[in-house]
């Protein structure tokens, strides 16, 4: 199976099979949304920008504003309303968590009490406050990462971090890891299409035997592929170069347009 393409400057869809090329250029969602056609490292700009402001907020109001921004514009782009309650689950919970620690763990000026089983637990007024502020940082950050996540594909973030000069060897493992996710996974499947169709997980016994195998069969796919890849890159002289990774040149609107977004939030940043 080939990967990449061949020493050169030569587009990769000549040499990549199409179900590769579908995995690594596909967007995630609506490919004609105005946001999805801005530039990868415009918006990478952007969202380091708003992740700076959210962080040093010392309010809560600001945090949750850009939260409301991005779930609106990930909303627009058509991203269901379950799919973002997952993304948002762990954060969240985490957010809760440090809500109540805060609340009943830090601060001076007692709010409320409860007694429990003989147990008196105080709350805490600034300690809630505290823990308010840390959970809207939570939600705002966690916002934007996930709508440059829906509004990007994998590979145009990738050459956005190449801009960054992020280094090489850290964006060939994450295209290698991205692509082969997909590969174990059909290939999981696979495996355990047939082992149920087997009575393989029949029982907490058998099921965890079966899974054991699963994850055994797995590793040595994964093991298979690294080598097959490894000897077809190197036999068509790969030398770590990735056409995929090349930019285009700014657009003047796309720059304009984004600093005048960076200014005005920052204008609302410094206000509130």
């Amino acid at each position: 199976m080939i990967l990449l393409c061949c020493r050169g400057s030569g587009p990769c869809s000549s040499v990549l099979p199409k179900g590769i090329m579908h995995h690594f250029t596909r967007h995630s969602y609506a490919a004609d949304n105005p946001l999805t056609r801005l530039d990868a490292r415009v918006k990478l700009l952007c969202a380091l920008a708003l992740l700076v402001m959210v962080l040093s907020c010392k309010g809560f109001v600001f945090p949750l504003l850009v939260a409301g921004m991005c779930v609106a514009l990930c909303l627009g782009m058509g991203v269901r309303l379950k799919l973002l309650a997952v993304r948002f689950a762990e954060p969240l919970f985490i957010a809760v968590m440090v809500v109540i620690l805060k609340t009943f763990f830090s601060g001076k000026a007692p709010l409320f009490a409860v007694d429990l089983l003989g147990y008196e637990i105080i709350g805490y007024r600034d300690g809630l406050a505290e823990g308010c502020r840390i959970a809207s940082r939570i939600a705002g950050a966690v916002s934007v990462v996930a709508l440059l996540g829906f509004s990007t594909s994998f590979t145009d973030l990738m050459a956005a971090l190449a801009w960054l000069r992020v280094p090489r060897g850290f964006i060939e493992i994450a295209l290698f890891a991205w692509r082969y996710l997909f590969v174990l996974f059909d290939d999981a499947q696979v495996v355990y299409s047939a082992q149920k169709n087997r009575l393989g997980y029949v029982g907490y016994r058998r099921g965890l035997r079966s899974f054991g195998t699963l994850a055994g069969t797995l590793v040595i796919k994964a093991f298979d592929n690294s080598q097959t890849v490894t000897t077809a890159m190197v036999q068509r002289g790969y030398d770590g170069t990735m056409p995929m990774l090349k930019q285009k040149p700014f657009r003047a609107a796309e720059i304009i347009l984004s600093l005048l977004f960076v200014v005005g939030m920052g204008i609302v940043w410094r206000t509130i």
